[in-house]
């Protein structure tokens, strides 16, 4: 029988274990409450107040998780066992020297959140180190540097900030005189490392899917890796809108995929969850992105899994057993704000909830833009076109208005 690596306890009490999220959105708030479940005592961060994980986290504190200094002294003042970086935007160097302190174990690695920060950073450790298979690219600094990148890898072509969160910043550019406004998007949609960009060669890809891949403790002790099923979506202006699991591949597609995903997770290390984005074509698989913590497109486990991402990933870093059996299929389809108001009101949620089979997450996030992410409905049906249909139907029947 596996043996716990760190004793839970009773939260708010000197013996509880206590764990720093650092990044306190949609996701984050999962994450959060999954960790609750356990009885861990959770310490939510994030730039702006009442994010969606404040309003449930056992303590919450604002601040820029950039500043070295204002996350050092956070890190002073909580006293966390265990750091989970939930978001890029984070000063990565304080949390490798926190973790070669041994002040704190951080989510997955230090590394890990080091490298991942930016697509810089992971794109030439999946091509350059482990020589996976990965669309063509350069890097840019300035808009007359974008243009000899073009050259280099053709048109069309996606551009993308180095530092940007759920696509933000992202377009596919099929006209040279377009590269100018591509160049301005993409300055407007980093978060931060602002200037410089990453140029991808267009793959005239099938679909893409995410491949989360959790890193976990086995039996003996050892760290295993696990796969859920993968997951398909649809993607607009950069923003994931839809997600279904399971997506439909070959055999050969699906394990080339699951090879490239265990590849990559093990040189980064770590325990957790991890989203594996790739482009497929046939048996062909190429590696895109990841992310070391829950993915966008994972909310649909929430319906679709008996341990969504989100509880897989509390179990995953407390060393805890998982199971990424799927239960059902299912799809997510998001809820946009619509308008630009600092409090909503979100009529038709029972009309969401008479379509079967259906359910919602509203976020909580204190001020809405016409295209921040302000919820999602999810479905759960016999085969994912049901439940796509439905999902989107009761995302539609939602309507969020300023208060």
């Amino acid at each position: 029988m596996p043996t716990d690596p760190r004793p839970l306890a009773t939260p708010l009490s000197p013996a509880a274990l206590r764990v720093l999220l650092l990044g306190a959105g949609e996701l984050g708030k999962e994450v959060i409450i999954s960790l609750q479940r356990l009885g861990v005592e959770v310490i939510a961060a994030d730039r702006y107040a009442n994010a969606p994980g404040h309003q449930v986290a056992h303590h919450a504190r604002v601040l820029n998780m950039a500043d070295p200094a204002a996350l050092q002294a956070l890190v002073a003042e909580v006293k966390p066992h265990i750091i989970v970086p939930e978001i890029e935007a984070i000063a990565t160097e304080a949390l490798v020297q926190i973790e070669r302190a041994g002040v704190a174990q951080v989510i997955p690695t230090a590394r890990a959140a080091q490298l991942t920060m930016n697509r810089e950073g992971i794109r030439r450790l999946a091509a350059e180190t482990l020589g996976l298979p990965t669309s063509p690219y350069r890097f840019a600094e300035s808009l007359d540097e974008l243009r000899a990148a073009v050259e280099h890898v053709g048109l069309p072509c996606v551009i993308k900030p180095v530092m940007s969160s759920s696509g933000k910043g992202q377009s596919k550019v099929d006209r040279r005189e377009d590269l100018p406004p591509a160049w301005d998007y993409a300055m407007a949609g980093a978060r931060v490392g602002l200037g410089r960009v990453i140029v991808e060669g267009f793959i005239d890809f099938d679909y893409e899917i995410t491949q989360l891949t959790v890193r976990h403790r086995a039996a003996d002790g050892s760290i295993a890796t696990a796969f859920c099923e993968p997951i398909g979506h649809v993607q607009v202006s950069g923003d994931y809108v839809e997600s279904w699991q399971p997506h439909p591949m070959s055999a050969a597609a699906l394990a080339r995929s699951r090879e490239i995903a265990r590849r990559v997770t093990d040189d980064l290390g770590g325990l957790g969850v991890f989203g594996v984005e790739l482009f497929v074509k046939g048996d062909e698989v190429w590696f895109s992105e990841v992310s070391p913590r829950p993915h966008d497109t994972g909310l649909v486990t929430l319906a679709s899994q008996w341990q969504s991402e989100f509880e897989l990933h509390a179990r995953a870093l407390l060393g805890l057993p998982v199971d990424t059996a799927l239960r059902t299929p299912a799809a997510s389809s998001v809820i946009y704000g619509g308008v630009e108001a600092q409090a909503m009101v979100f009529d038709g949620v029972a009309d969401a909830l008479t379509i079967p089979g259906t359910d919602l997450r509203l976020f909580g996030k204190p001020e809405s833009f016409v295209k921040r992410r302000m919820g999602v409905a999810l479905a759960r049906a016999d085969d994912t076109d049901t439940a796509r249909r439905h999902a989107k139907a009761a995302s539609a029947a939602v309507r969020p208005r300023a208060a």
